[in-house]
């Protein structure tokens, strides 16, 4: 079993802001607890008496303008708090790979980003768990979600994918169970999970490479095309974000050598 955990980073209803990001991290079963416990380390630094009451939410972080804990340290602390949440992705195990898809939301003024970044991930995750299947032996996945106001519609939508498939013609094989929702209060991946979406949300939206840089070798790839990440733009056909250019690669022949 594999579990993908998701959250957003980025307002649909935000006219400032040009990108709508879902992104997190999948993770087998039997790494879950260490994964867990990497990112618990760093809340028992910051507060070794009480760790639980210590949240992780990169953009409360960046902006310090939320918590006491943020509002003690200064800018260069903050980031460096964000960085470290992500970097305890470091040691992990080449099997715990990230998934995020980062949708420009001028490019589809008549869809809702947050079904359609859903899609798309929730389509590279049942491809990534056919991958990773042996034989006849089918893995089994299911996505994990920060508790909101998608709810309802998320969990519609994975049913109906299920059942008529997606908009390209498949269905989800191995996912096995509408979406689990649970507080990210009660959850250290579903904090991790929100550091990656704001990242990738971080890359596109503003420029910054800062945090993106710390994670961008874990997004699941084959063959040298990153399938993990996805730009969804009709505004830069010729963007060279790694997501973008390894596909357009991945179609060019290869002259012999």
């Amino acid at each position: 079993m594999y579990l993908l955990y998701l959250d957003d980073s980025g307002s649909v209803a935000n006219p400032g802001e040009e990108y709508f990001v879902l992104g997190g991290v999948c993770v087998p079963e039997n790494s879950v607890r260490w994964l867990s416990y990497e990112v618990e380390k760093l809340a028992e630094r910051l507060n070794p008496t009480d760790p639980a009451q210590i949240e992780f939410h990169a953009a409360e972080i960046f902006s310090g303008r939320k918590g006491r804990v943020w509002g003690t340290l200064d800018r260069e602390q903050r980031r460096g708090v964000i960085k470290d949440v992500l970097l305890t992705l470091r040691g992990a195990n080449r099997d715990i790979v990230l998934f995020a898809c980062a949708v420009h939301k001028a490019s589809f003024p008549a869809e809702d980003p947050v079904k359609l970044a859903f899609e798309d991930l929730s389509s590279r995750f049942d491809l990534h768990l056919q991958r990773v299947s042996s034989g006849t032996y089918q893995e089994r996945g299911m996505i994990v979600l920060d508790d909101s106001s998608y709810e309802t519609s998320l969990q519609g939508l994975a049913r109906s994918f299920r059942q008529q498939g997606n908009r390209w013609g498949s269905y989800l094989k191995g996912i096995c169970e509408v979406p689990l929702f649970v507080d990210s209060r009660a959850s250290r991946l579903i904090q991790l999970a929100d550091h990656i979406a704001y990242a990738v949300f971080r890359r596109y939206n503003a420029g910054d490479l800062t945090y993106f840089n710390c994670v961008e070798g874990r997004f699941d790839q084959e063959g040298g095309t990153m399938h993990g990440l996805a730009h969804r733009t009709r505004s830069s056909p010729d963007c060279t974000c790694p997501a973008c250019i390894t596909r357009r690669l991945a179609r060019v022949p290869q002259p012999d050598v």
